[in-house]
């Protein structure tokens, strides 16, 4: 009844857009009212739960239970900065329910199993040594790993990257590593690391790059004679005599008593005389 008197209200045209947009609008209402159905219907996702008695524990008690074993291996997670496809078998983003936990195929897996015996091995000797200090340190993945999975030195990430990818590789490694970790204590970040990493840089024959990061390493400790003394050495070997000196300069500035750099200094002088 409704749609007869549309053509004596609108004209002809203007009713056929009406009814065309009524029409719409009802297929789209119900392609909504079809899908929140199908949503109300679909089964919720299983939740994961830690087993009563897990499956393959090699190293771990066959009995531990399931409080004790999901703390392990979060312990284990934290420590080393890694996700549980770092040993396990699955895929990053994947509800753990469709994890193989069980499983041997990794081989990070084994060698995890190797570094938990190899704790455990260590806080035992610990416990038969004689120590002064009345409460004993107990050594555990966080105490060499820090949040990270391999347990290297700054000084040797730098220098592994630097082997293989070159000097410019290695200073943006440094720059994100600084970034990511500067005040979680996973590196030293202190003059130490840059010191020794440049000063073997130096030893390698490598002066440029060498003064490059110890150049980082003046930028990063300005109030550090040590530093400008370092740097006053791979300049000098680079043949740049005046850097040298200007360097060496600071380092006496900031602390007289550096005896490295005033003898240096004066070789150098003597030289330019």
């Amino acid at each position: 009844m409704r749609w007869a008197i549309l053509p004596d209200l609108v004209p002809e045209g203007a009713a056929m857009n009406l009814r065309r947009r009524v029409r719409s609008f009802a297929i789209v209402a119900t392609l909504a009212v079809a899908v929140a159905a199908t949503a109300r219907v679909a089964p919720a996702q299983q939740r994961f739960e830690w087993p009563e008695k897990a499956k393959n524990l090699k190293v771990l008690p066959k009995n531990t239970p399931k409080e004790k074993l999901s703390a392990t291996m979060i312990g284990f997670t934290r420590a080393l900065g890694v996700r549980c496809p770092f040993c396990h078998v699955g895929q990053e983003g994947q509800p753990l329910t469709t994890y193989d936990f069980g499983s041997d195929q990794k081989p990070t897996k084994d060698v995890a199993r190797r570094m938990v015996k190899m704790v455990a091995n260590i806080n035992r000797d610990l416990s038969k040594m004689k120590f002064p200090e009345p409460k004993r340190v107990t050594v555990a993945c966080v105490t060499c790993h820090r949040g990270r999975p391999r347990p290297l030195t700054l000084a040797e990430e730098l220098a592994s990257v630097y082997e293989s990818a070159g000097i410019d590789s290695t200073v943006a490694r440094y720059n994100t590593l600084r970034d990511r970790f500067y005040s979680s204590g996973s590196y030293d970040f202190s003059e130490r690391s840059l010191n020794e990493f440049g000063m073997s840089l130096l030893a390698e024959g490598h002066s440029p790059d060498a003064i490059r990061i110890l150049s980082i390493n003046v930028e990063q400790n300005p109030k550090s004679s040590f530093a400008y003394s370092n740097l006053g050495n791979a300049c000098a070997a680079a043949g740049q005599k005046d850097l040298a000196i200007q360097n060496y300069e600071k380092a006496l500035e900031l602390d007289p008593r550096n005896r490295e750099a005033e003898q240096k200094l004066k070789e150098l002088r003597g030289v330019a005389k």
